[in-house]
């Protein structure tokens, strides 16, 4: 068999596809023209003076003529290029333009770039605890840690070696904060135009498993905690029993830290306390005639919003954990955290028979998986629950019979 040349080649499959080999030694220093062909509307062959054929595809996108430039005829065969340029126009009618994407993605910035960008865009959205949050991730774990790498190019293994480092070095915890940080970056990368939409690599990174907490206090730990918060309320130091009042509302409201200690006198409503930020925005917090009365023991300072503020300088306490470390060494509770106040309120609650949606309206919850999460029952709460529901069932068996 004779073998053909390269010009043979391009003209045979040229001929295959119904266009005339001549054309393409006739347009030798002539203008390109296109050959439309009828398989789909838009789809062609055009020829350049050089000599080179390629497909395209033409079609509206955005509300302009987009020509799409699918490969040269001497590499695809025409079902190849067919089936291309169907998906060029199918992506088309739903929206999408390959060309502004490509256009986009080549001004993609630097990671660092773009993450200073996003912080300028998005920051003044955020609440100011958010913010400070999500800034010192950033600033600790999060710079630099790509560095030369653009938005556009980062991929899953770049983010899996980061995260893994980051959970060695910093922790669990840290770790799958920065990768939330990091996961909605990137998802406002795509809405700019910075990366391919649903390209995200941190979706494909699996994050580390959550600790389920489940410590909080019993009847007997109560009564010590309760007689350590006596004995530091009756301290000489005004801030210490301040202090001490503040740790004892967290346990009878079950609030946040920072919710307590940004509390202003004009936010106390009789039995209410009208929270004006909150993890979940602004809320009410109902009180009991117990933490009235507490409240009642704070001594209010001239000119001084703030209900729990230092006695020597007025400003409000931005920690209570050293008087908290003092109180429970005292009540001799070990591995106990300040939180673990907010996981009590919610057990004794449960075990005083309140509904999950009742407990999550008093915590401040959107989601009743998140209550779920804080309601423990201990032991002798899970025993009287099975002997009752084992003498319900005695006595329908007994019925039976």
């Amino acid at each position: 068999m004779t073998s053909l040349s390269l010009r043979q080649i391009v003209e045979k499959a040229l001929a295959e596809v119904g266009v005339d080999p001549k054309l393409s030694r006739a347009q030798r220093g002539r203008p390109r023209t296109t050959t439309w062909l009828a398989i789909e509307n838009g789809f062609g062959i055009r020829h350049y003076a050089s000599g080179r054929h390629v497909y395209i595809v033409q079609t509206r996108m955005g509300g302009r003529v987009r020509t799409i430039t699918i490969g040269p005829a001497t590499v695809l065969t025409r079902h190849q290029a067919t089936m291309v340029a169907r998906r060029v126009i199918a992506h088309a009618r739903v929206g999408h333009d390959p060309a502004t994407v490509r256009e986009r993605i080549r001004s993609a910035p630097r990671m660092d770039d773009f993450l200073k960008e996003y912080w300028q865009k998005c920051e003044p959205t955020w609440k100011p605890s958010t913010r400070t949050t999500a800034t010192d991730y950033r600033r600790c774990h999060i710079d630099g840690a790509f560095k030369d790498i653009y938005v556009d190019s980062l991929t899953e293994a770049d983010v899996a070696k980061w995260f893994a480092a980051l959970t060695d070095n910093a922790g669990p915890g840290a770790a799958n904060r920065c990768m939330d940080i990091l996961r909605a970056a990137l998802n406002k990368a795509e809405a700019w135009g910075y990366r391919v939409e649903n390209t995200n690599p941190c979706y494909a990174v699996r994050c580390n498993r959550k600790v389920m907490r489940t410590r909080h206090l019993s009847e007997v730990e109560m009564t010590r905690l309760g007689a350590a918060l006596a004995d530091m309320r009756n301290h000489a130091d005004q801030s210490l029993r301040s202090q001490a009042v503040a740790i004892t509302l967290l346990l009878l409201t079950g609030c946040r830290r920072g919710e307590i200690l940004s509390l202003q006198w004009s936010d106390l409503r009789g039995n209410r306390l009208k929270l004006r930020d909150s993890k979940t925005g602004p809320r009410t917090v109902w009180l009991g005639q117990e933490a009235v009365d507490l409240l009642g023991e704070v001594p209010r300072m001239p000119k001084v919003p703030w209900i729990f503020a230092s006695s020597r300088t007025g400003n409000p306490f931005s920690d209570i954990r050293d008087a908290w470390v003092e109180v429970r060494d005292l009540a001799g509770l070990r591995n106990f955290r300040l939180h673990d106040l907010r996981h009590t309120f919610a057990s004794h609650a449960v075990m005083s028979r309140e509904s999950l949606p009742m407990i999550g309206k008093l915590l401040g919850h959107r989601c009743i998986k998140s209550t779920a999460r804080y309601a423990h029952l201990d032991d002798a709460h899970l025993l009287d629950a099975a002997e009752e529901i084992g003498r319900a069932i005695e006595q329908a068996l007994a019925g039976g019979r």
